[in-house]
């Protein structure tokens, strides 16, 4: 029996899946530069899985590579790389670091790890607006800005404390891409966020002091709009 000839569509879809794959090599270099405690050069790697992460799927849906290629799945690969560059790597850092003090790094740790894991086993966590239910464990982007802003050991632990009960609690968090309803404000501040982000990466994470406040408020705004949009189901919804 001759092997089926490979198609251009086939070749473009499985390409797609070869990007997405990428982020298990950036995780590597991110884990072994954590593993140096080179921090910066850690979120550097980490910043391009998130972009490699935001790319992937609307290029993964342009080309409809899920009805191409039907018997492999990018969403479980997605999900794989997601759960080490969002959190494994993230908690290791935090441990690693161990600015809250080697008790509380480990506990927080663990709740990072444990309640992730969970969160990610949750097939309803997304409403049909793609907003995510719970605390979507981005990580990557909440242990960044601990790092960056360093707010004492306590209030550090709170922070990660709170964030992993939120898991299970059914607010809305933002999908800053897909989510319609004031997507170029969201998306907006969103790019803001990464870009006070690149500039505290720039300063080889001493961050002035406008970067810090720039890192907080747009953060602080990411993570309650969610909310917001929830309590106010008409908030930025197109009249027709």
């Amino acid at each position: 029996m001759k092997p089926k000839k490979v198609t251009w569509p086939q070749a473009k879809a499985f390409s797609v899946h070869l990007l997405t794959a990428s982020g298990s090599f950036l995780a590597f270099l991110s884990l072994v530069a954590a593993s140096e405690q080179r921090w910066t050069a850690m979120f550097w790697w980490l910043g391009l899985a998130l972009f490699v992460d935001g790319i992937d799927g609307p290029i993964a849906r342009k080309l409809e590579v899920k009805e191409v290629l039907p018997t492999w799945s990018g969403e479980l690969l997605d999900n794989i790389i997601d759960y080490v560059t969002y959190v494994l790597i993230p908690a290791f850092a935090l441990y690693q670091r161990g600015f809250m003090g080697d008790r509380l790094s480990f506990l927080s740790a663990a709740l990072i790890v444990v309640t992730s894991a969970i969160y990610y086993a949750d097939t309803g966590m997304k409403t049909k607006e793609n907003f995510f239910k719970g605390f979507p464990v981005v990580w990557n982007m909440l242990v960044f800005t601990l790092f960056v802003i360093q707010p004492g050991e306590w209030v550090s632990f709170a922070v990660v404390l709170v964030a992993a009960i939120m898991t299970f609690v059914p607010m809305y968090f933002l999908h800053p891409v897909r989510v319609k309803r004031l997507r170029e404000i969201n998306l907006a501040v969103f790019l803001a966020w990464c870009a006070f982000g690149a500039i505290a990466l720039a300063q080889a994470m001493d961050a002035s002091e406008p970067v810090k406040i720039g890192i907080a408020v747009t953060g602080i705004y990411l993570f309650f709009i969610g909310g917001v949009m929830q309590l106010f189901p008409k908030l930025g919804a197109k009249r027709t």
